[in-house]
C-alpha cells in the first residue's frame, strides 16, 4: 500500500463498523478516533509493513480508538493483585459509609466552612476535630491533602529557620521522591541527625541537643525494617527529653493505626492513641492506609501546637475539599463500634479475610471457569497476599489466588488482556501463569472476574485489544 490509497477521513466516518459504534458519542469525538487511527496507519505505511491497512482494517481501528476515547480515564479496577493497600490502585478502598457520604455532598452544597447555627464561617476540620479527640484523645486537629503535606507543615510550623533532630535510622524514603531530609530543607528547617543506622541511644538526643534546636522528630518505620543488632529510643523517652529541654516531640506514625491490629492476626502496629498518650506534642499520619479513609494527611496533638498550622500559608496550599472530610467523617465513625467494625471497614475486612474462606471462593470460581475453558489449566494455588501502602513492611497474609494458563497465550498477555477489559483487573504472573489472589477481590466481583478470564482466555491469540 502507498500513502496516496489510503482511505479518507469521510470514508472512515461512513463506514458501517464506524456508525454503529459512533451511535450516541460526540461527533468531533468519532473525526478524532478516525484521524487518529489514520495517523496510524500513515506511520506503518512510512515505516515499510505490509500489513493489510485497508479500509476495513482502519474502521476497525478508529472503532477501538472510540472506545478508549469514551471510556473514563480514572476508572473502577478489580485488585487481584493481593496488596491491599496498593498505591497505583488507589490504596484504601471506602467503606459503604464513606461512599454515601460522598455521594451525598457530592451534587450540591454542604455546610463546608458555614455553621448551621450562627451562619457564620468556622474552619473546615470541625466535622472531624471531634471524632479525632474522641477517638485519639488529642486536643486539636488539621487536616490536609496527604501526609507527605502534613509533615512539610508540622516542621515549617514549628521549627522553621532551627533544628530539627531525627535519627539515622528513622531517615525514610518512599515512592514519589519523597525523603525526609528534603523535606525538612524544603520546610525551612536544619536536620541534625543521631545514631547509627541500627542504633540511636537515648543519649544520642541528648548530645545533640542545642540552644537552636526546636523539635525532635520520631519516624515509625512503616516501609523497612531494621533487623539484627539494633536499638531504638522509646517514645516515652523522647518525650521527657523534649519536656525536660523545653523543645517540642512530633511522631510521624505514617500508616495511621486507629486499633490494635493484633485482633485480626496482624502484627500488632503502634496506634495514633499510642502515640498521643506517650504525650507527643504533634503526631501525624496518612487517611488512606490502616486508617481506611481517603488521601490525606491527619495532623493531632497540644492545641497550642495545631493551632498555629491553620494560619501558616502552607495549610491554604495543602487543605481538602468537602469530598475528602465527608468521607473522612464517615471512615471515622466506623470506629465508635468496635462490634461491626470488621464488617463495615473495608480494609479491615481484607486484612482479616481468613485464608479457608478465601479458598472455598477460589474453588468456586475455578469450577465455573474450568467449564467455560476445557482447553485451559485452571488451578487454586497457596499464595502470599502484602497490606501494601509502606504498611507492616515485610508482613504477609496466607491467602489463595485463581491460577490460569492456557496453550495458546502466554501469562503476560493474558495479564495485559484482563487490564485492558471492563472493568479492568490487576493481578500477578508468577511461573508462567496468571494469579489473582482473592484477598483483594470483593465477593460480589467474583462472578465479574469469571466471565473475564473466561473471554481473555479464549480470545484468539492475534485479537486486538
Amino acid at each position: 500500500m502507498t500513502l496516496r490509497e489510503l482511505p479518507r477521513v469521510d470514508s472512515i466516518l461512513a463506514h458501517p463498523a464506524v456508525v454503529s459504534a459512533a451511535r450516541g458519542a460526540p461527533r468531533e469525538l468519532v473525526k478524532a478516533a478516525a484521524r487518529e487511527a489514520l495517523a496510524e496507519v500513515r506511520a506503518r505505511v512510512q515505516a515499510g509493513e505490509l500489513a493489510d491497512l485497508g479500509l476495513d482494517s482502519v474502521a476497525e481501528r478508529a472503532v477501538c480508538l472510540l472506545g478508549r476515547m469514551l471510556r473514563r480515564s480514572l476508572r473502577r479496577c478489580i485488585n487481584a493483585t493481593g496488596v491491599v493497600l496498593h498505591t497505583g490502585l488507589g490504596r484504601a478502598p471506602l467503606a459503604s459509609a464513606a461512599v454515601e457520604a460522598l455521594s451525598e455532598v457530592a451534587g450540591g452544597y454542604s455546610n463546608l466552612q458555614a455553621d448551621v447555627g450562627s451562619g457564620e464561617r468556622m474552619a473546615r476540620e470541625v466535622h472531624v476535630e471531634g471524632l479525632l479527640h474522641q477517638l485519639t484523645g488529642a486536643e486539636s486537629a488539621v487536616v490536609v491533602n496527604n501526609n507527605a503535606a502534613a509533615t512539610v507543615l508540622v516542621l515549617n510550623s514549628l521549627a522553621a529557620g532551627r533544628e530539627v533532630i531525627i535519627s539515622r535510622g528513622e531517615m525514610v524514603e518512599i515512592g514519589g521522591a519523597f525523603r525526609l531530609p528534603d523535606i525538612v530543607a524544603l520546610s525551612g528547617c536544619r536536620l541534625v541527625e543521631v545514631g547509627c543506622t541500627n542504633r540511636t541511644h537515648l543519649r544520642d538526643y541528648r548530645r545533640a541537643l542545642s540552644p537552636d534546636t526546636a523539635l525532635i522528630l520520631a519516624v515509625h518505620q512503616s516501609n523497612y525494617r531494621i533487623s539484627g543488632f539494633t536499638a531504638q529510643t522509646p517514645l516515652p523517652d523522647l518525650v521527657a527529653l523534649a519536656r525536660e529541654t523545653g523543645v517540642a516531640c512530633a511522631h510521624d506514625l505514617g500508616s495511621g493505626a486507629l486499633v490494635d491490629l493484633s485482633q485480626f492476626g496482624l502484627p500488632r502496629e503502634p496506634t495514633v492513641q499510642d502515640s498521643v498518650a506517650a504525650g507527643c506534642d504533634v503526631v501525624f499520619f496518612s487517611g488512606d492506609k490502616l486508617l481506611g479513609g481517603p488521601q490525606c494527611g491527619i495532623i493531632v496533638g497540644r492545641r497550642a501546637m495545631v493551632e498555629p498550622m491553620r494560619t501558616n500559608p502552607y495549610y491554604r496550599t495543602f487543605r481538602v475539599d468537602k469530598l475528602t472530610l465527608s468521607a473522612l467523617e464517615a471512615t471515622l465513625r466506623l470506629f465508635f463500634d468496635p462490634e461491626t467494625l470488621c464488617e463495615q471497614h473495608r480494609t479491615i475486612q481484607l486484612l482479616a479475610r481468613s485464608a479457608d474462606d478465601i479458598r472455598a471462593r477460589a474453588e468456586a470460581l475455578a469450577a465455573g471457569v474450568r467449564r467455560d475453558l476445557p482447553t485451559a489449566t485452571i488451578g487454586v494455588v497457596p499464595v502470599e497476599s502484602e497490606v501494601g501502602g509502606g504498611s507492616l513492611s515485610g508482613h504477609t497474609i496466607a491467602s489463595w489466588a485463581l491460577s490460569v494458563s492456557t496453550p495458546t497465550m502466554e501469562a503476560g498477555a493474558l495479564a495485559a488482556r484482563l487490564r485492558e477489559g471492563d472493568p479492568a483487573i490487576f493481578c500477578r504472573v508468577h511461573a508462567g501463569c496468571a494469579l489473582l489472589d482473592l484477598r483483594t477481590v470483593l465477593p460480589e466481583e467474583d462472578d465479574v472476574v469469571a466471565t473475564a478470564v473466561g473471554r481473555a482466555a479464549a480470545a484468539p491469540p492475534e485479537e486486538s485489544a
